[in-house]
């Protein structure tokens, strides 16, 4: 509790912090200026993110979870050197997501620079109902099956019918979540208790999603949705506008 009651005030300071920020790059200018003002159009340019303040004016609602905490050493001549390595993801639980590594001699500090980094690599996942038990057309689950990969870990995620939940280990369950992904079957072949490779390749499979050209009548049918979507009247949810 005392960590989160920390972290909302870390927000607060930095959300006042974005009046006085001087954008170094050219995609932050469009940022800062309105001439880039989603970060759909931002992912479609292809062009890295350098700064985190793009990704904090664009997706302001942030969720953070904690995937891995632990210690590594480093032998040198003067001894064995502790430091903490943490994995961090991010996401805004509607279409985007991302996951960042770091180590640093504090726990605390080494947490920020993760989330930072979480930030810089923040990716958009399509959603769908691809599940032939459901048929709903609501972006509740992946629209098709997907593969990822990294390290000796592999995923396969499959689409699952409303109300099935997300069926995987816990690392796994929190980057789906942030993700928007509510339902999901996870299978997983190698060594998934590696936790930064399994993080990594649950990433790559959601980023896989996008890689995978749809007609327009699947798009329809599936109820595919590409990033950030809206609850309309009816109740089911639909792209917002780019």
């Amino acid at each position: 509790m005392r960590y989160k009651e920390r972290r909302r005030d870390d927000d607060e300071d930095h959300r006042r912090d974005l009046t006085l920020w001087v954008p170094k790059t050219e995609l932050g200018k469009k940022v800062k200026s309105g001439e880039i003002n989603t970060i759909h159009d931002v992912i479609a340019l292809s062009i890295p993110i350098k700064e985190v303040e793009v990704v904090d004016k664009l997706l302001s609602e942030l969720s953070e979870e904690i995937i891995n905490v632990g210690r590594v050493q480093r032998v040198t001549d003067s001894g064995r050197r502790m430091r903490f390595r943490v994995v961090m993801s991010v996401g805004n639980k509607n279409g985007y997501v991302g996951v960042g590594e770091a180590t640093g001699k504090e726990a605390g500090p080494t947490i920020r620079k993760a989330i930072e980094r979480a930030k810089l690599n923040v990716k958009e996942v399509k959603r769908g109902c691809g599940s032939w038990e459901c048929g709903c057309r609501t972006p509740h689950t992946v629209p098709f099956k997907v593969l990822g990969a990294a390290g000796s870990v592999r995923v396969r995620l499959s689409p699952a019918p409303k109300g099935t939940g997300l069926v995987s280990g816990e690392i796994a369950r929190k980057i789906l979540a942030l993700a928007g992904i509510k339902d999901v079957w996870v299978h997983t072949e190698g060594h998934p208790r590696t936790s930064i490779n399994f993080a990594h390749a649950i990433i790559d499979a959601l980023v896989n999603t996008n890689n995978v050209k749809i007609d327009g009548d699947a798009v329809t049918n599936l109820g595919v949705v590409s990033g950030l979507s809206k609850v309309k009247e009816d109740g089911k949810e639909t792209a917002v506008a780019n």
